[in-house]
């Protein structure tokens, strides 16, 4: 059977005016051609859709039965193919992202308004959750991408890199380090540090960069997100170990940072997505928008 969709047209277009030649004008079609088109539906289905006599054009019983379903199912299929249009034009659509929760709060939404003003059909979701939850999240498939920091132990998912930040010390503004003009991983090493949890990216990062140079650090606190560390170093708990990317939050709360230096270490923001998983256009349209505003990013 190779039942088309035009043949359902035509005989829905005969059906409606109960006569070939005013079916035709309607579908811009030869009387003739509508009549093989009816004639090759009836050979596929092995069934006789019109009584046809010299003056007059009536649905077989079979014909009133099958009526109802072809309007379905091209009803279906315009359906379809107007979603699938709708989908590529951007009409409509949907993008999720797992997003480590300070970019999630200072980068993304000014980002995500951009996109949506030229974009309004498109739902965008937006996951703000700890730096190792965006790779877990992206491995399993329940977002488009993530941002973050990119894994240097575990390279199952692809990145690239949006911006790169410095590590610094973050103090209360009448701690000892405070008014000195530089700091060192050596000045922090005795203080009590307050940081990562060992399986965030971040601290993987920086732990593996530190080695390297024969420096281990050793966290009096570890928590999940950066909000808890800002806290806890205005708290007057210890000296907050993170990147730049905190810079807006813990000024405004007075705290003070000092880059780290001996060495300097530097980590990347990266968009980070599953190689196998090909992006729908609107992830595609919102994931070329971050590559082009990556330069502004890192000013944020």
């Amino acid at each position: 059977m190779n039942v088309t969709l035009r043949q359902l047209r035509v005989f829905i277009a005969v059906a409606e005016a109960q006569h070939f030649t005013r079916a035709g004008d309607a579908m811009n079609l030869s009387q003739s051609t509508v009549s093989a088109q009816v004639r090759e539906l009836e050979a596929n289905l092995g069934l006789r859709l019109f009584d046809r006599h010299t003056r007059m054009l009536r649905l077989t019983a079979a014909g009133a039965e099958i009526l109802p379903l072809a309007r379905k199912a091209v009803a279906d299929l315009d359906s379809v193919i107007g979603s699938s249009s709708q989908l590529k034009t951007l009409g409509r659509g949907r993008v999720s992202m797992a997003v480590a929760s300070v970019q999630a709060a200072l980068v993304v939404p000014k980002l995500i308004r951009e996109y949506s003003l030229k974009n309004p059909g498109v739902k965008i979701v937006l996951h703000d959750v700890a730096q190792d939850e965006v790779l877990d999240m992206v491995r399993a498939g329940e977002v488009d991408f993530g941002m973050g920091t990119a894994s240097d132990t575990r390279n199952d998912l692809s990145s690239r890199v949006l911006w790169s930040e410095v590590f610094v010390a973050m103090l209360p503004p009448k701690h000892r380090l405070a008014s000195k003009r530089e700091v060192t991983w050596k000045d922090i090493q005795g203080e009590p540090l307050i940081g990562p949890h060992a399986d965030n990216p971040l601290r993987e990062h920086l732990d593996l960069a530190l080695a390297h140079e024969g420096i281990s650090l050793t966290r009096l606190y570890e928590v999940s997100l950066p909000l808890t560390i800002i806290g806890m170093v205005e708290g007057g708990l210890g000296i907050g170990v993170m990147t730049t990317s905190i810079t807006r939050v813990a000024t405004a709360l007075g705290l003070v940072l000092k880059k780290i230096t001996h060495p300097v270490v530097v980590r990347d923001v990266a968009l980070i997505y599953h190689p196998d998983r090909s992006f729908s256009p609107a992830a595609k349209d919102f994931h070329d928008l971050l590559i082009s505003r990556r330069v502004d990013l890192s000013d944020h």
